[in-house]
């Protein structure tokens, strides 16, 4: 009989995996308090708007300062923000939410190479999670509104997740600001000339996000939007 080459072996499962599964099952109960602790914090905060955008982007930057101002003028209509927490266009919007003297919410995530939280988040609105998952949803479930700011695969993973919420009807609809027309227009013309061709999304699609340079047109388009919708949490 012809001797199975190495390709044919059985796999085998090393003792560590099972002990891993273990640990996997006890995490569930750290899972479970992220999301008390978020849910707890953040409905007591009231309608809030999340800002996305890169971490890397300096004081002085046009879209740092563009972060700033949309934050200052949102709170002057009443929202509070909310950020990952971290440094770039996060504090950028925490900071306009201080100086509007409106609420700075951070959602702050554990990594090996990242700042501590940025020093404009009110200290009684910080949550620290674990896990991206769980922060994810508190961005989504508490926000009126995304104001997605230039960015890398962070801000593109929660705009694109907004979308398809929206778009599959998990959620309802509310206003996504896309800021940056020189910024994401490589993008959008992936979008129009690919996608939209090969006809893996529809032109209606687009309709789930506004693109804009115009901050003051981004703050109008939320409240328009809210003179028409009820405030409350996404789900």
């Amino acid at each position: 009989m012809k001797e199975k080459n190495n390709s044919e072996k059985k796999l085998s499962i090393p003792d560590k995996y099972r002990e891993d599964i273990s640990n996997d099952i006890w995490s569930v109960f750290k899972i479970m308090g992220e999301f008390v602790e978020g849910y707890d914090k953040l409905l007591k905060i009231g309608p809030c708007v999340s800002i996305f955008g890169s971490s890397r982007l300096k004081p002085g930057d046009q879209y740092y300062e563009k972060a700033v101002d949309a934050a200052y003028k949102l709170t002057q209509m009443g929202f509070g923000i909310i950020t990952g927490g971290g440094p770039g266009i996060m504090e950028a919007g925490n900071k306009g939410a201080r100086q509007g003297n409106g609420k700075s919410v951070g959602l702050n995530i554990e990594l090996p190479f990242e700042e501590v939280p940025n020093n404009f988040i009110d200290p009684h609105f910080t949550i620290n999670f674990n896990y991206f998952f769980a922060r994810k949803v508190m961005f989504v479930k508490y926000a009126q509104g995304f104001v997605v700011f230039p960015g890398g695969l962070g801000t593109l993973d929660e705009f694109f997740e907004a979308l398809t919420l929206m778009q599959t009807k998990k959620i309802s609809r509310f206003p996504v600001l896309l800021i940056g027309k020189e910024y994401w227009a490589g993008l959008m013309d992936w979008i129009k000339n690919t996608m939209m061709t090969y006809g893996t999304v529809s032109e209606n699609d687009m309709e789930l996000f506004h693109l804009t340079d115009d901050i003051d047109e981004a703050v109008s388009v939320i409240c328009k939007f809210y003179e028409e919708h009820e405030l409350s949490p996404n789900f």
